[in-house]
C-alpha cells in the first residue's frame, strides 16, 4: 500500500516509524528535530512550475512563474497546448521548456499521461512514467512525486544535499552516487519520502556546524 505525506501529522507517524525501521536514524532525528513537510501545488501546473525552475536561481524562476500564471489564468495544460511557442518565450521560457510543457499538456489532453494516478502507483514505476516523458529528468520526476504528489516513497537518489547528509551521517568514505543510493535507502522503503525530508533536515543542520560540508 502506498504512503502519503499529505499533512505534517503524516510525515510525523513515519518518521516514527522509519527510527523503528533503522535505528541508524535515530541519532540523525535526535540532531534535527521532526522535519517539517514541503509541499507543493499538484497536477499540471506544479509540474510545470518545477519545469519552469530548472536551473535557475529562485528569484529568475519565480519571475517567470509570475509572468506565467498571469498571462494564462487559469494555468490550464489546453491554453499552454495551444499558445503559440512566441508568446510563451517573450514570458520568459526556453525553447527547451516550452516544448517540454506543450508535450506534457498533449500526453494529458490525450489522456496517455494522469498525474493523479501516479500518487498510488509503485515510486520507482511513477518515476519511470514520468521521466519517460520529454524534458523530465530523474530530480523533476522525484520533486513532483515527493511535493506535489505527498508520494511517500518517492526517493530523489541525485539531490546532491542528501547524497552528502547520508555520507556523513552514515560515516561513508565518499559520497554516494545516485544509482548507490538506491540501495542505500532500501531500508526504508515504503517510506523512502519521509526518510529524504529527514536528510534534508540533516543537511540543513551540517551546513551550520563550520567545515563539514565539503566545498
Amino acid at each position: 500500500m502506498t504512503v502519503h505525506l499529505s499533512s505534517q501529522s503524516d510525515l510525523e507517524d513515519a518518521i516514527a516509524a522509519l527510527v523503528k525501521q533503522d535505528r541508524r536514524l535515530k541519532p540523525i532525528l535526535a540532531l534535527t528535530g521532526m522535519p517539517a513537510l514541503r509541499q507543493r501545488e499538484p497536477g499540471f501546473a506544479g509540474l510545470a512550475h518545477i519545469v519552469c525552475g530548472q536551473q535557475l536561481s529562485t528569484a529568475s524562476a519565480g519571475a517567470i512563474w509570475g509572468r506565467l500564471t498571469a498571462a494564462f489564468d487559469p494555468f490550464d495544460p489546453e491554453l499552454i497546448r495551444k499558445a503559440r511557442a512566441e508568446r510563451l518565450g517573450r514570458l520568459g521560457l526556453s525553447a527547451a521548456k516550452i516544448k517540454t510543457l506543450k508535450n506534457i499538456a498533449r500526453e494529458l489532453a490525450a489522456e496517455r499521461l494522469n498525474l493523479d494516478v501516479l500518487a498510488e502507483e509503485d515510486a520507482d514505476a511513477a518515476h519511470h512514467t514520468l521521466t519517460a516523458l520529454h524534458g523530465i529528468g530523474p530530480w523533476t520526476a522525484d520533486v513532483y512525486l515527493l511535493f506535489c504528489l505527498g508520494h511517500g516513497d518517492a526517493w530523489p537518489a541525485g539531490d546532491i544535499a542528501i547524497q552528502e547528509a547520508i555520507r556523513v551521517g552514515l560515516g561513508l568514505q565518499a559520497r554516494p552516487t545516485a544509482r548507490q543510493m538506491a540501495p542505500l535507502a532500501e531500508p526504508w522503503r515504503p517510506l523512502r519520502g519521509a526518510a529524504a525530508h529527514l536528510w534534508w533536515s540533516y543537511y540543513r543542520v551540517l551546513k551550520n556546524r563550520e567545515g563539514v560540508i565539503a566545498k
